[in-house]
């Protein structure tokens, strides 16, 4: 009797939009799977050439300390490393163009609709809102980027550097590891900087109020931090370089949206 009600529970899940969208999700998952496949290995394939052309740059000596020599320490480690950077090459577009045809598909699911019917979300359509924030965001992105290369990569490796000097110690660096650090420091900041998006975007489709981000403002502070210590080199001051751009572009996101918001609906107060 009781494997019956559980059985009738899991029916009606199943039944739901809730349940009918992880029943479409695992289908398309399954049909899509060996698409995805291919489309990581021409990725792959495509980047793969270039790999020696990028590491080449990654180590111009221009941009090293004083000093400073980039060493291999194992037979394979140069060739790791192009595969690390073709694999990350082919994992993006596949997330990208998963994501792109996951939204397209969802917004033509009826279960997706149903379900977004029962929260009362907000959700933009293709319109020029929509357009603007995806401009805004790969605009983020670069700036992120360019952040981390023209200012956090040549100010932190002098500071290291230098700490490392003064300590007697001679400055080889793994070329793998050297290569690790700059590209996570350039995806840190580039995720960091789509703050003021994912702000905009969780309080104009009624995701989360504002007076609840302003209660837990320091909570954010904290994951902010905890972010940038996850996603940064493991020192202090990258630490703080990368979590600071997030608070200030998280709270420029609020006053903006605190000006723009009685602009579209004069009726709300401007507090």
């Amino acid at each position: 009797m009781q494997d019956e009600s559980i059985a009738a529970t899991v029916d009606r899940l199943m039944q739901s939009p809730g349940g009918v969208m992880v029943e479409d999700l695992r289908a398309y998952l399954q049909k899509s799977f060996k698409g995805y496949i291919a489309l990581f290995a021409i990725g792959f394939s495509a980047a793969f050439p270039f790999t020696k052309q990028i590491i080449a740059w990654l180590i111009d000596p221009s941009r090293l300390p004083d000093d400073v020599s980039i060493i291999v320490v194992t037979p394979v480690e140069f060739l790791l490393l192009q595969l690390r950077i073709a694999g990350a090459f082919g994992l993006s577009l596949v997330v990208f163009l998963a994501l792109v045809h996951g939204a397209w598909k969802g917004s033509k699911n009826e279960a997706v609709r149903s379900r977004l019917s029962e929260l009362d979300l907000q959700v933009p359509r293709p319109a020029p809102a929509l357009i603007i924030t995806v401009m805004s965001s790969l605009v983020l992105f670069s700036i992120g980027i360019m952040y981390a290369w023209d200012g956090l990569t040549p100010m932190l490796l002098n500071y290291l550097t230098t700490d490392a000097q003064q300590a007697g110690l001679s400055t080889e660096w793994r070329l793998s590891g050297y290569a690790g650090f700059i590209i996570n420091l350039a995806l840190a900041s580039a995720i960091g900087f789509q703050a003021p998006v994912v702000t905009t975007v969780a309080l104009r489709m009624g995701f989360v109020e504002r007076a609840s981000l302003t209660m837990y403002r320091r909570h954010i502070w904290f994951s902010a931090f905890v972010m940038g210590a996850l996603l940064s080199p493991p020192d202090p001051l990258s630490l703080f370089l990368v979590a600071m751009p997030v608070i200030v572009l998280f709270e420029f996101a609020l006053f903006l949206d605190r000006i723009m918001r009685p602009l579209s609906d004069p009726s709300m107060p401007r507090a």
